[in-house]
């Protein structure tokens, strides 16, 4: 069975300390460990692919997009609203790469969502709801797991944390949009509980707030650490010497770190949003402001009964977005969306042989093509492409359309061989002398069967008056002559 090829195109893991190279890494990860079999995976390769799959939403990546023949899909880990709170840019500019970012998701074939909420977002930018898909994010249950007392109180020697010390964290880039200024403000109001921010300032000074947030970053209360930015693989352990996971985010998608805190079985907090409400199934604690985020830590500081039950909501949650369950996801739309693919090509016949002919009063049910190498042009069609038919007759008037039924690619074959195969399927090919002897010369050979022979009113095709007989052309998505 021939592998799906997926080219995965993503920038993201070069920026240290964000969610979106987090996901990235993750995604591939699970496709790449448990789909192997189905899948090519390949990373930022400049190969054409069946499915081009774009992480991030940089220039090349939308060139990219614009020239592939393959199936674009696109990650949408922010909408141009959330972009508010986040960069600080001037407003001209900033306008411009809100517009920038709406076009790339519609220049998409799909968009991938990690919470559905946001599929109307998308839909008033003007995007087709249908090609929108929701497949939530996952995290590794082997990366980040809750780690027995010993090791966690070692951990906790680390950072100079007794054992009994009630330690709050807050993980993401240090932004207005991340409620950090709140985080500091609860703290202040809660002298006793140690709170620790792991994060930076991934996109430096045009961070929205950066200067505000410096100087608190800078010179936090006494109780407040920020550690800036945790390499991941580190930050298992920071939720291992955590309490409670406390995000007063203002907007998001689905954080990472909500996923990676629930492996670790601590309670989450959150700002009341309502796209938490559809992806947690309300296993997590609910603030509207720093007054109820203070009351929510001190419950779980002060009641052991209701730490336990939020631990367990943690629990829950982790086991929702299990392994097993996101890669059957992802499996089945990149094969449904692969097998859906309807590609278009125009085959050429010469008209001494009488392929139309034959193909009109149903003699001819096949094609063959032969290559000197194992990949080609003919070796990618595939089940349910639509092959139309042009006679060499000086017209090049398309007549008759067919439905690609089975694709056969042989391995590389002796000319014995070739000889052999040409003639077994001579019956659906109806080749005379001269083509049994050109075909059966190619070590490579790809027969393709096709049904639902359909004749179509005869028109024409201007730009390929310079084709030769028996050529093949794949028609793109975005030639002009796509039918």
């Amino acid at each position: 069975m021939k592998k799906i090829s997926v080219n995965m195109l993503s920038k993201a893991d070069s920026v240290k300390g964000q969610g979106v190279g987090s996901a990235y890494l993750e995604q591939v990860k699970l496709v790449t460990e448990g789909a192997s079999d189905i899948f090519d995976i390949r990373i930022n390769d400049w190969r054409d692919a069946d499915i081009i799959h774009h992480h991030t939403i940089e220039p090349m990546n939308y060139l990219r997009m614009k020239t592939s023949r393959g199936i674009n899909v696109s990650y949408v880990h922010f909408l141009p609203d959330t972009l508010d709170g986040s960069i600080s840019i001037p407003k001209p500019a900033f306008n411009v790469f809100k517009k920038y970012v709406v076009d790339f998701y519609k220049n998409a074939d799909y968009l991938v969502v990690v919470n559905p909420i946001f599929i109307k977002d998308l839909e008033r930018y003007g995007i087709n709801p249908e090609k929108v898909k929701y497949i939530p994010n996952y995290v590794s249950k082997t990366d980040f797991n809750k780690k027995n007392k010993k090791e966690i109180k070692e951990l906790r020697k680390e950072l100079n944390l007794k054992d009994d010390d009630f330690v709050v964290i807050g993980v993401g880039q240090v932004q207005t949009r991340k409620g950090v200024l709140d985080f500091v403000d609860v703290a202040r109001s809660m002298p006793d509980v140690t709170f620790i921010w792991c994060g930076g300032f991934s996109f430096g000074a045009i961070t929205d707030g950066y200067k505000e947030l410096k100087k608190v970053f800078e010179n936090p209360p006494r109780n407040v650490r920020f550690l800036g930015i945790i390499p991941r693989e580190k930050m298992n352990d920071m939720y291992n010497l955590a309490d409670v996971l406390f995000m007063p985010s203002y907007n998001e998608l689905f954080p990472m770190s909500i996923l990676e805190a629930s492996n670790v079985e601590i309670p989450i907090l959150l700002r009341d949003l309502e796209l938490y409400k559809d992806i947690l199934f309300g296993n997590y604690l609910i603030g509207n402001d720093n007054k109820e985020f203070a009351s929510a830590i001190k419950s779980l500081k002060d009641d052991k009964d209701k730490y336990k039950e939020y631990s367990l909501k943690s629990r829950e949650i982790s086991n929702f977005y299990s392994k097993e369950n996101v890669l059957k996801i992802w499996k089945e739309f990149y094969t449904e969306i692969y097998n859906n693919n309807e590609i278009k090509h125009l085959v050429f016949l010469r008209k001494s042989t009488k392929g139309l002919e034959n193909i009109k009063n149903g003699k001819k049910t096949q094609l063959l093509r032969g290559s000197s190498t194992k990949k080609s042009i003919f070796s990618k069609t595939k089940k349910g492409d639509v092959l139309y038919f042009i006679e060499k007759d000086g017209t090049n008037m398309i007549r008759f359309k067919a439905k690609v039924k089975e694709v056969v690619n042989t391995e590389k074959l002796t000319k014995e061989e070739s000889l052999d195969f040409v003639l077994k399927n001579q019956k659906g090919l109806q080749f005379n002398a001269n083509q049994i002897k050109k075909w059966s010369s190619k070590p490579y050979l790809t027969l393709i069967t096709f049904n639902q022979i359909e004749e179509v009113e005869p028109y024409k095709i201007d730009e390929c008056d310079y084709v030769n007989v028996d050529d093949w052309i794949t028609l793109s998505k975005k030639t002009k002559y796509y039918i």
